[in-house]
Formats: structure tokens, C-alpha cells, sequence
């Protein structure tokens, strides 16, 4: 489960950024394109964040949709997955452009 590993590394660079501060939230953006089971990362989170300034912090996660740029029709377009024609001219040459990313948007401390 590698939801485990990225868990562990959301809390390390949250607990860095606190500077000693308890965390109360840490806002996630990730992309639904991005290979990562939402409800396996907030279970890691919390077995990983004992013990540290993101003990009982509240995970929130935003999931951004999938774009990509299709070369056929030259447009910006939504996809919902990785094997998804372009929804305008039906072409599979694009390039994702979002909806794979995984970031810390946001922390809350007190």
C-alpha cells in the first residue's frame, strides 16, 4: 500500500512546517487521475501522524479533475481517465495537464 508511504511523508513535511505547533488541519489537493485511494491515505495519515504535532489533525482532501490537451484538436479538455478518448474529437494523443497532482495546500495550526 503505498498510501502508507505518502501519508508518512504529508505528516513529516506537515509536522516541518508547523515549527512545533500542534496541527489541527492539513488540506491535501489530489487529482483524480492521481493513483491514490482517498480513504487509505486518511487511514495512514492517522496511524502515522500518532505521536507527533498531527496527532488528531483532520485530513481534508480537495480532488481536482482530470485535464489534458488534446494534439488532434488542439483544445484543453476534461478526461476522467487515463484511457479516455479526447471528448471533443474522439483522438487519444493528449497530455495531462492536472489531475494527477498530490500537494499540501493548506495547514492549520494553533
Amino acid at each position: 500500500m503505498h498510501e502508507m508511504a505518502l501519508a508518512q511523508a504529508v505528516v513529516d513535511l506537515a509536522v516541518e512546517h508547523a515549527e512545533g505547533a500542534k496541527i489541527r488541519v492539513v488540506r491535501l489537493a489530489l487529482g483524480a487521475l492521481s493513483h491514490v485511494e482517498p480513504r487509505a491515505l486518511e487511514f495512514g495519515f492517522d496511524v502515522v501522524a500518532k505521536g507527533t504535532a498531527a496527532e488528531g489533525a483532520k485530513l481534508t482532501i480537495d480532488r481536482p479533475a482530470g485535464t489534458a490537451w488534446c494534439v488532434d484538436c488542439s483544445a484543453s479538455v476534461a478526461v476522467s481517465g487515463h484511457e479516455d478518448p479526447c471528448p471533443q474529437c474522439g483522438g487519444f494523443k493528449w497530455m495531462l495537464t492536472s489531475g494527477d497532482e498530490m500537494r499540501v495546500v493548506e495547514l492549520e495550526v494553533q
